[in-house]
């Protein structure tokens, strides 16, 4: 394809793309479940500006253009929550999901100490869970998301990190 896409820690002035590109990606998501109500999709610039600013937040780069996005942060239990992974529709496919994961937990377990990374997945998202799967999370138990959409949370241990890294 030619393309080179970097991964590289959001700044402030990345709220916008970020904010516009989950409301993007999210919008099949939404359809899968029919609930345009899901968190990706009802978050405020405001609150996406907040979690740059205290969570763990990286970007993928095409050129000027963030493709990519993922989340996490620490919390009480010591395990680190991962979430609100997404790439742009025209360039899922390439590993660019991958990553992103893997820069999260790269900082996550190495600035911030967590012991276990966790997701939650929608219980239809398909391509969602095959790519957790395929970088070593494992089912765990379920829960029902605050949007009423059942889901499927995934652990990994990070001292798997170093050797999958």
């Amino acid at each position: 394809m030619g393309m080179s896409v970097t991964i590289s820690a959001a700044t402030e002035q990345d709220a916008e793309q970020i904010f516009r590109l989950q409301y993007l990606c999210f919008q099949s998501e939404a359809a899968l479940y029919g609930n345009y109500r899901i968190d990706p999709l009802v978050q405020t610039l405001d609150s996406v500006r907040e979690e740059i600013a205290g969570d763990c937040v990286y970007v993928a780069r095409l050129g000027d253009e963030v493709v990519g996005t993922v989340r996490g942060r620490v919390t009480e239990d010591g395990a680190a929550s991962i979430g609100k992974l997404c790439v742009h529709p025209r360039l899922q496919g390439h590993g660019i999901g991958a990553r992103l994961l893997r820069a999260a937990e790269a900082a996550l377990a190495g600035e911030r100490g967590a012991k276990r990374f966790r997701l939650h997945t929608g219980h239809r998202s398909e391509s969602n869970l095959r790519l957790y799967r395929r970088v070593g999370y494992e089912t765990v138990g379920t829960a029902q998301g605050a949007d009423g959409v059942p889901m499927i949370v995934l652990e990994k241990a990070a001292g798997a990190y170093a050797t999958t890294a």
